[in-house]
């Protein structure tokens, strides 16, 4: 039976992408950690990056919220399940606040605050701009009346002149004038900012925000929501029926927190492996998830664990591999040089420089790939800068009705019990029980 969560919260909401939500959202939660909050963060949609930050920031898991990949019911289950604990939840938007899949509000910043009945907190870029800002801020104010803007943020304020020829709004209250302050810009590449581990420059936004926005003011929206149904997730099956290898390092860094927890509910023991720099542990399936192979592809290549998961997948152990996981099981990558990697699947990879495919996918298991079931159904999202050239009989256990894949709508490139996607999937309990009983079946043969 469902009970119910009373826990403030608010989003962190733009008019468009760059216009400093993430800089916001971060420093908010800095800000509220710092005066002593536990802070529980989320950040709307597929995005693996920003979540890193939040973690960073928070100690507390951040959680993605994406309602297609999740379905509504999902978001409020990963939001009560995650918040238990938590003073204050954070939630990060993406893109601008309406932007949502196909042109529609599925999937948006706005539906996700509906779905939580969670005030909103909309970042203004006002580089450029003075009196305009007003025109904007009534445009978003009203133009969904389901979503409450609580107040704005004004961001990249030029000088006091700016702030004033701006002016106090009508639309919403402002809430922040945060100045201009080029020298705290995070760093960025072809998949998006660079990682939390790489920059601590993230934490440092908690300042700026304690001292430009009203953080009392945004506090008080916070906690003025009503309590939420909180749906319960079922435990876990008891005592471990199978260990599964998860690579985990500056390559494979790409991973929803959900699949984590799917999979132990499942009955799946997770044992975390580093393909760069270790050997490949005593494990009964694999888990390579997406991250940057191509910017590691020398310690890849070098690593002796390149040979263990080939011997292990020509024994039928079974591997499910992601994006960057993918690229690591195919021949070689070329890029800045060619690499030799596990040469499990027969393709080749090449970076190109370019976005090969972004965006949502629906997909169905076909064939007999042996690490999922056929007929699987599954969400999930692409982004990716490589290209596979697969061999001429290459076999595909995915067929995609939302999504390129590897080409053509096809993905999931398997022999034997491994396959390599481009999707990187949202797992339901279906998909990681049919990932724990593959490993339970190598296990027991």
């Amino acid at each position: 039976m469902d009970v119910t969560l009373a826990i403030p919260r608010i989003v962190v909401a733009g008019t468009h992408s760059g216009c400093g939500k993430t800089t916001v959202a971060s420093g908010l939660m800095a800000a509220l950690a710092a005066r002593g909050a536990v802070v529980q963060p989320f950040k709307v949609g597929p995005d693996f990056i920003d979540p890193t930050h939040h973690t960073e920031i928070c100690g507390r898991i951040s959680r993605n919220l994406d309602p297609f990949m999740m379905g509504e019911e999902g978001v409020r289950e990963t939001f009560a399940a995650a918040c238990r604990g938590a003073d204050i939840a954070v939630i990060e938007g993406v893109m601008g606040m309406f932007d949502g899949l196909d042109g529609g509000d599925e999937a948006s910043t706005a539906h996700v605050a509906k779905i939580l009945d969670a005030p909103v907190v909309l970042v203004v870029d006002v580089k450029g701009m003075s009196r305009s800002a007003h025109a904007l801020v009534q445009g978003y104010a009203a133009f969904d009346p389901a979503v409450r803007i609580a107040g704005v943020v004004f961001n990249r304020i030029g000088s006091a002149r700016h702030r004033s020829l701006i002016g106090s709004p009508a639309a919403a209250p402002a809430l922040g004038w945060i100045p201009l302050r080029d020298d705290l810009a995070v760093a960025s590449r072809h998949l998006g900012l660079t990682m939390a581990i790489e920059s601590p420059a993230m934490s440092r936004f908690g300042e700026v925000v304690e001292e430009w926005c009203d953080l009392d003011g945004i506090v008080g929206a916070a906690r003025c929501t009503p309590p939420l149904p909180a749906p319960r997730r079922l435990p876990a099956s008891g005592r471990p029926s199978a260990v599964i290898g998860v690579a985990r390092d500056a390559a494979f860094c790409f991973y929803y927190q959900d699949n984590f927890d799917r999979l132990i509910r499942a009955g799946a023991e997770l044992r975390f492996f580093s393909p760069m720099d270790g050997r490949l542990p005593e494990v009964d399936a694999l888990y390579l998830g997406g991250g940057y192979p191509e910017l590691h592809a020398p310690a890849l290549a070098a690593s002796g664990c390149r040979t263990d998961v080939k011997r292990a997948a020509d024994d039928g152990m079974p591997i499910y591999a992601e994006c960057g996981g993918l690229v690591y099981l195919t021949e070689r990558i070329r890029g800045d040089g060619e690499y030799p990697m596990a040469g499990v699947l027969p393709a080749e990879t090449e970076m190109t420089g370019r976005i090969q495919a972004l965006g949502y996918v629906q997909a169905r298991v076909v064939g007999n790939p042996g690490v999922l079931a056929q007929g699987l159904l599954f969400r999930g999202h692409e982004f990716h800068y490589s290209r596979i050239d697969p061999a001429r009989d290459a076999r595909f256990g995915l067929a995609l009705s939302r999504g390129k894949g590897i080409e053509g709508g096809k993905d999931g490139l398997y022999e034997q019990n491994a396959m390599g996607q481009y999707t990187h999937a949202y797992f339901t309990d279906r998909f990681a029980a049919s990932l724990v009983r593959a490993a339970e079946r190598f296990r027991s043969s």
